[in-house]
């Protein structure tokens, strides 16, 4: 008996000092009211071995996580599943604001309480973005990342809620929240991320950075008037910032037909839009200046919300450049062809030369069937490559089984639901009882 409990001890040790439920498909589970493996989400990520080729899975369960998240670089093929993504919330309340002048009046310094280059601030030297992913194999579904000071002010400077810097980083069924730069994509222009039904919301360079990045039915939501959604700054990227099936949306203060999709940050960036659905208008030239010359910023397909095709003959096609690396003035057309539109698709972008492929692990597993309960037992029909399942009564977590089976200790009387998890951990669709 003490060898047993020696032993498990051990394991617990191994595990990050937490003896986890092994009949769980998760490698940790996160709870704030300390149901799971960890109450936080830093801890479980610190507690992930380093170096990894396959995934590790982390599942999150709903809750208003305040904190600031960073993935180093060794902490490779991180899953990171969250429960709801309107329920699993990671956020903080930060910028990155330099030190006001002296006299600035008090309205316009209120940022610099919350500014990571301020020694008084409680998050003094923090990363500069709510979360931010260095490591490679990075993959998250069914979360939100917000920025509260961007949410909460409505106003600058610079607060990310997300930071990826690294290749093959996948989003799926996620939010994003901020105002300005709310999402800073790798600068790195080898790296590829693929986004996926995800919400991208702010105002001002909300979407920026480098990459090949291919978003696919997302909904890019402007907060202001005068909203710019993207500001990439590619120098070799062979595709940039490819949205297809996306939609512009935004509040009342940005359908006032003053939006554009995007300007020139550095170098020569690329950006296109492909069978985008604009629920506001945007302004007729589309585009603007920033200072460099893309390479490509351009649509094909658009419509408004009636599904009638736009006129793109207005759109910005001249640009100023400033600055010593940039010309005066560059061109730089407005539209691509169906030809080139239908080469900017997943199988072209994303795999590249070693195959990787997120929409694998994006795919969802069907319910579960047959869902019977017997006093304390749960039962139902396997599901075919299931990893796991979960098991819930209502929106609570009550348990997770690797086979079709769980004993759950009392008789449930809710509402009881369970989930397959695929080997990605990703949540398949629900069999309610």
């Amino acid at each position: 008996m003490k060898k047993i409990i020696l032993t498990a001890l051990f394991m617990g040790i191994l595990l990050g000092g937490h003896a986890r439920n092994t009949a769980s498909p998760f490698q940790a589970v996160v709870a704030q009211d300390g149901s799971g493996d960890y109450t936080s989400i830093q801890a479980a990520i610190d507690a992930v071995p380093d170096n990894r080729q396959e995934p590790w899975l982390i599942f999150v369960k709903n809750g208003s996580y305040r904190e600031h998240v960073v993935i180093p670089e060794t902490k490779t093929y991180v899953h990171l599943i969250g429960q709801d993504k309107d329920k699993t919330i990671i956020h903080h309340l930060l910028n990155v604001g330099g030190k006001p002048e002296e006299g600035t009046e008090p309205a316009k310094t209120a940022f610099w309480k919350h500014s990571v280059h301020n020694p008084s601030s409680e998050v003094y030297k923090f990363e500069g973005s709510v979360v931010k992913v260095k490591a490679d194999h990075f993959y998250t579904e069914n979360i939100s990342y917000v920025n509260d000071w961007g949410v909460e002010s409505q106003n600058g400077p610079q607060a990310l809620a997300m930071s990826s810097q690294a290749d093959c980083a996948a989003f799926n069924n996620c939010i994003f929240r901020s105002f300005q730069d709310t999402w800073m994509t790798s600068t790195n222009d080898s790296h590829r991320h693929y986004v996926k039904d995800c919400w991208i919301e702010g105002a001002v360079d909300y979407f920026y950075g480098g990459g090949d990045v291919l978003l696919e039915n997302c909904t890019l939501y402007n907060v202001r008037s005068g909203s710019v959604i993207v500001a990439p700054c590619h120098k070799d990227a062979k595709f940039g910032y490819i949205f297809r099936d996306c939609i512009v949306d935004g509040n009342a203060s940005a359908a006032d037909g003053k939006q554009k999709l995007g300007r020139p940050w550095h170098n020569s960036p690329r950006a296109v839009y492909i069978h985008t659905t604009m629920r506001i208008p945007l302004a007729p030239e589309g585009w603007t200046n920033m200072g460099a010359i893309p390479g490509l910023f351009a649509e094909y397909d658009s419509r408004d919300a009636e599904g009638n095709v736009l006129d793109l003959s207005l759109r910005k096609t001249e640009y100023d450049g400033r600055g010593p690396n940039n010309p005066p003035k560059g061109s730089c057309r407005a539209t691509v062809t169906k030809e080139e539109a239908d080469s900017y698709v997943y199988e072209r972008i994303i795999p590249g030369n070693d195959g990787w492929d997120p929409r694998t692990m994006m795919e969802k597993l069907p319910a579960p069937q047959n869902l019977k309960k017997q006093g304390t037992k749960i039962t139902w029909k396997a599901v075919s490559d299931a990893a796991g399942y979960i098991i819930f009564d209502n929106d609570q977590v009550v348990g997770f089984a690797q086979k079709p089976v769980f004993e759950t200790g009392s008789v449930m009387k809710g509402n009881l639901k369970v989930r397959a998890v695929n080997r990605y951990g990703s949540l398949g669709l629900e069999s309610a009882l």
